[in-house]
């Protein structure tokens, strides 16, 4: 949900920033350099707009090329960086999700199989590894250290929570003689390199930060997706899809499954969408009532008295505002941590089904750790080897402070700071929930 904010963008806020002018000829050949703009190509010196409405450009009153329009992702003729004299550096932060073992063997080939660099280090376990206490505690990269793990969940670096200096941990790359930096994470992590970039800017160190976004809950704006959000909304599914087995094998089942999402319900609303078995799904975009003759309560009951079971699918982040009289708490990276709605959920329905003189059989499923540790699947594999490209692309003709994202499908520069300065979330009033509440058939106000 961006229409809004991106009607207040102009082409300023999507400039990227560069490390200097880029004099040094690229080692790509074989035709790599040899495009032309088409459907299915933007060539450098195009832009990709930010619009995708009609409508919304020609509010906008400019003309055409002044439109706000993103940087195209892609291969440079021109480098800031010799290839063998330069060092890349890359860590993975945050939660896990699938596809990061992906992420860091595409950026491993592209560095070493088309440029040519001279190492490339991973630091281990996120931050931490940035720090004095961790930075002693590297990995050497090479096509064979790497062979193999797009089969592996997780990540092979290892990741942490967590905030670190960031003048400590520019210390320790400039004191490992790293020119790159690949930073591949979510939000908090991209506010952590940005903070890596201009310490780096303060000094006068020619240091490029580029982030490649990770996040399950695909909540990062201005991209089409976050790599490894298909694979875990596809887990998902199957879990639902279990569910539903259950509660239709007894009288009043109800299955009742709780997904990730802390501020956006794209995997409740894609899981849902995929498994066709869902009567209710609960977002944190959409206010929760649970009693009354509207609330979700008597919503379950009016389910089972129609088909004989249930199934409701729950972001970990919805119907929040039900705690609000509880305590809030944080982590160690300073978020709040989110209180259990799947446990409400399940004591309140049983409660009240009962109450009523039904009986029930309830299965509650948490399956999220699951879900995010599994390795990528087809689509994720390739999307996360073609943002590793864009990035590298992206680093070596000294971008800096900069995200690689896809933007209408096509692959673009995004500065850190505007990937991090809003959420993506389900709008109430867009097509995506729209179809979801088409698919459960749920009131339009649950």
């Amino acid at each position: 949900m961006q229409t809004g904010a991106q009607l207040t963008l102009t082409a300023a806020d999507l400039a990227v920033p560069t490390l200097g002018p880029a004099t040094v000829s690229s080692p790509l050949d074989g035709g790599l350099l040899a495009r032309y703009d088409s459907v299915h190509y933007v060539g450098e010196t195009d832009r990709v707009l930010l619009d995708d409405t009609l409508d919304m450009a020609v509010r906008r009153g400019l003309p055409v090329n002044e439109l706000p329009a993103f940087e195209p992702g892609g291969p440079r003729r021109l480098l800031f960086f010799e290839p063998p004299r330069t060092r890349v550096g890359i860590v993975t932060c945050g939660g896990l999700c699938p596809g990061l073992n992906n992420v860091v063997h595409g950026l491993v080939m592209e560095l070493f199989g088309h440029y040519g660099v001279a190492s490339v280090i991973g630091f281990r376990n996120g931050y931490r590894g940035l720090t004095r206490a961790g930075g002693a505690d590297t990995l050497p990269l090479t096509p064979q250290t790497v062979r193999g793990v797009n089969d592996q969940g997780g990540t092979v670096l290892g990741t942490s929570r967590g905030n670190q200096d960031p003048a400590e941990m520019v210390d320790t790359l400039l004191g490992q003689g790293i020119d790159v930096l690949f930073v591949v994470g979510g939000d908090g992590s991209l506010r952590g390199a940005q903070a890596i970039a201009t310490e780096a800017t303060r000094r006068g160190a020619l240091l490029a930060v580029i982030g490649i976004p990770k996040t399950i809950d695909n909540d990062i704006p201005w991209i089409d997706a976050s790599f490894g959000f298909q694979t875990a909304f596809s887990r998902a599914a199957e879990s639902i899809r279990a569910a539903h087995t259950e509660a239709r094998s007894i009288h009043h089942g109800v299955g009742l499954i709780k997904l990730m999402g802390r501020h956006s319900g794209f995997i409740a609303a894609y899981a849902s969408l995929a498994s066709e078995a869902v009567d209710l799904v609960l977002v944190p975009e959409v206010p929760t009532v649970l009693e009354g003759p509207l609330g979700v309560l008597e919503h379950v009951v009016r389910v089972l008295d129609r088909q004989g079971h249930a199934v409701v699918v729950v972001a970990e982040g919805a119907a929040q505002e039900l705690f609000a009289d509880q305590p809030e708490a944080r982590d160690s990276s300073g978020n709040a941590k989110l209180h259990d709605i799947g446990a409400l959920l399940r004591d309140r329905i049983t409660a009240h089904v009962e109450d009523g003189g039904r009986e029930l059989s309830l299965r509650y499923v948490d399956p999220g750790y699951a879900i995010r540790s599994v390795p990528a699947n087809a689509h994720d594999s390739v999307y996360c080897t073609r943002l590793a490209q864009a990035a590298v692309h992206a680093a070596m003709a000294g971008r800096t402070a900069t995200v690689v994202a896809r933007w209408h499908g096509r692959f673009v520069h995004l500065p850190i700071a505007l990937a991090t300065g809003s959420r993506s979330q389900v709008d109430p009033h867009g097509d995506l929930w729209l179809s979801v509440l088409e698919a459960t058939g749920q009131p339009v106000h649950l």
